[in-house]
């Protein structure tokens, strides 16, 4: 049997952080942040690495990550465009909008769905998530027959920014597994308290401890199917608008709802930390100093 693969979404623009995050020097050594993923799926059990990318920073991308991980690393490239799996009418339609960035996460899996043939994990490049966590799910992968999918979840308030609102799928979970997850993309910490706003102004506040998504799922490569399905129908529903996005949570609440698969929910005592905003590359970096200096990392990373 195949090991898992491990798939990094790493295609994305930047636009709060102002710039590519994916490609961001935090380490000691110039190290990015998907090393740290990378080096941590290949002590849970991983086997291959699929990161999907944009082919204009394809070249930066191969001087900037791949080239330390030669020989120490199989990986291969998927690419997200634009017009990546986008029916021709539907794209000419949003063009037209001024749509200038791709659908979304569950749209960047589906541009690698032709690698993934083992289990897989897919997780975001300017996350960090802990050596414990890919352990749990690594182990979980590597059951033989597997039929179902899991996720990793955090606590909420380590996951916030003071820089400005996040976007979280907040989790319900019962007798676990995932029972839904609701995808909220404006929540923020004022006067102690946690809150999401919801695009019609209502307040909802959440407790500190909410276990939410930060896009670290575990799938059989069976699921692929599922996924097209969710993503024909959004593009056909919503493709024509200008911001719209097809979000990995979206897809998993609908598997969910449609009872496609069951999602067990993983615990790691791990920590996550990542780069919403510029201004927290700041601790990210002290963070992972602090774990290279007490020798959880080598310096450099790769040798």
């Amino acid at each position: 049997m195949k090991g898992p693969i491990l798939v990094v979404l790493a295609a994305g623009m930047g636009s709060r952080y102002g710039g590519l995050k994916q490609m961001d020097r935090i380490g000691r050594n110039g190290e990015v942040l998907p090393d740290y993923s990378v080096y941590d799926a290949l002590h849970g059990g991983f086997e291959k690495v699929v990161f999907i990318i944009r082919r204009d920073i394809e070249k930066d991308f191969r001087d900037l990550v791949l080239s330390r991980m030669e020989g120490k690393v199989t990986y291969e490239l998927a690419f997200q465009e634009l017009d990546s799996l986008i029916p021709p009418d539907i794209f000419a339609e949003a063009k037209k909008a001024g749509r200038t960035k791709p659908w979304g996460t569950a749209h960047a899996l589906l541009c690698a769905a032709d690698k993934l043939d083992a289990p897989f994990a897919v997780l975001n490049a300017d996350d960090f998530y802990g050596r414990e966590a890919f352990a749990v799910l690594g182990k979980f992968l590597a059951a033989p027959g597997l039929k179902e999918a899991a996720i990793v979840p955090y606590k909420l308030e380590p996951t916030l920014s003071p820089r400005g609102s996040v976007t979280r799928g907040v989790c319900e979970i019962k007798d676990g597994y995932l029972a839904s997850v609701d995808e909220l993309t404006a929540i923020e910490k004022k006067d102690g308290v946690i809150f999401n706003t919801a695009p019609d102004g209502t307040r909802r506040n959440l407790a500190p401890d909410t276990p939410v998504s930060m896009n670290f799922w575990g799938f059989p490569e069976t699921i692929i199917p599922h996924f097209k399905k969710y993503f024909d129908d959004f593009i056909a529903l919503s493709g024509k608008e200008l911001k719209s996005e097809c979000y990995l949570p979206k897809a998993a609440d609908w598997f969910i709802k449609n009872s496609l698969i069951k999602i067990r929910v993983l615990e790691a005592d791990s920590e996550w930390f990542g780069v919403t905003y510029k201004e927290d590359k700041e601790a990210a970096v002290n963070r992972l100093e602090a774990l290279t200096s007490s020798g959880v990392y080598p310096a450099p990373l790769w040798r």
